[in-house]
């Protein structure tokens, strides 16, 4: 019974606070998105350290790519809840009927590579992960080219499951959720359909590979390295990234299987690197708040606790 009423009030708040946001003007967005950011940067104190050390512990990786600039891992870290502010600002206006211009506003780039890709008539996989505003990303594919499923995860609270898939699922797009998602994917791409797959979380080693990245052994499905090999279907790395108050999808070319059959760890870590060269790129759009390389083997420099900024 607490349980239920819990569960009540957390999408009773979810909502009301969506609902208040999406009534912000769109002069608002980005520098209320912003200070959203920053509140959160305070006051998750958690998160903050992991970010912080997620980002000091790839600094040696980091520091070895062309062009990178070094800066402090707390600065990139606050620069990061600040874009994950502005993604959710954006997504409560876009889920609440208020951000239209949002999903227009998005510049699609790659295109050429989805159309090769769908003329093979084998279906198509994007694969990408927890970058710049990925919600966005799938929603404005759905609204301006075609509906995909993307696979994501349960919550916890049944209720706000159920409003954030309704939200997930506009525009004609739809989720299934991980466990047993091989055999709903499987089903939709015999149909042709499109399905999104973020691979930059840690998976367990009875599903998964240990592949670098950011310079570090982690733990990565292999789910769809084995469905590339066995159906053929073209694997398509997409993500979102932010160009000042404009945001841009890229659409890479297919990614090249290895030569070897049954070589799933040499095509995870393929498509792993494409994420690396992502973060490289716009370090502050990844999401470094989660723990991507828990249960896999670290150097021991990387096991020294992050240090506070406060």
């Amino acid at each position: 019974m607490l349980k239920e009423i819990r569960w009540y009030l957390e999408t009773v708040l979810f909502l009301s606070v969506s609902r208040s946001i999406a009534w912000l003007p769109a002069g608002l967005v980005q520098p209320a998105g912003k200070w959203l950011g920053r509140l959160l940067f305070l006051l998750l104190k958690r998160r903050r350290l992991i970010a912080i050390k997620n980002i000091s512990d790839s600094f040696p990786y980091l520091e070895r790519q062309p062009g990178w600039v070094r800066r402090e891992p707390a600065e990139l870290a606050r620069e990061t809840f600040e874009n994950l502010g502005r993604s959710v600002v954006e997504d409560c206006k876009v889920y609440n009927g208020k951000g239209q211009y949002i999903i227009d506003a998005v510049e699609f780039r790659g295109l050429e590579h989805f159309e090769q890709a769908k003329a093979r008539g084998r279906g198509i996989a994007f694969i990408t992960g927890h970058c710049g505003n990925w919600e966005l990303m799938a929603l404005s594919f759905g609204a301006r080219f075609q509906t995909m499923t993307s696979v994501a995860k349960r919550q916890g609270n049944p209720r706000l499951n159920d409003v954030l898939e309704k939200m997930r699922s506009g525009h004609g797009n739809s989720l299934v959720y991980r466990n047993g998602a091989l055999r709903s994917l499987y089903a939709i791409l015999r149909k042709n359909g499109i399905v999104g797959v973020h691979i930059d979380q840690a998976s367990s080693p009875s599903d998964g590979e240990l592949v670098d990245f950011l310079g570090r052994p982690a733990w990565t499905t292999n789910m769809m390295a084995r469905m590339a090999r066995r159906n053929g279907v073209p694997m398509l790395p997409v993500f979102i990234h932010r160009e000042g108050a404009r945001q841009v999808v890229q659409i890479h070319p297919e990614i090249a299987l290895g030569a070897e059959d049954g070589a799933e760890a040499q095509d995870t870590a393929l498509m792993t690197d494409c994420i690396a060269a992502y973060v490289v790129e716009h370090p502050t759009e990844w999401y470094w708040i989660h723990r991507r390389w828990k249960r896999a083997p670290q150097p021991d420099a990387a096991s020294a606790p992050a240090v506070d900024p406060k």
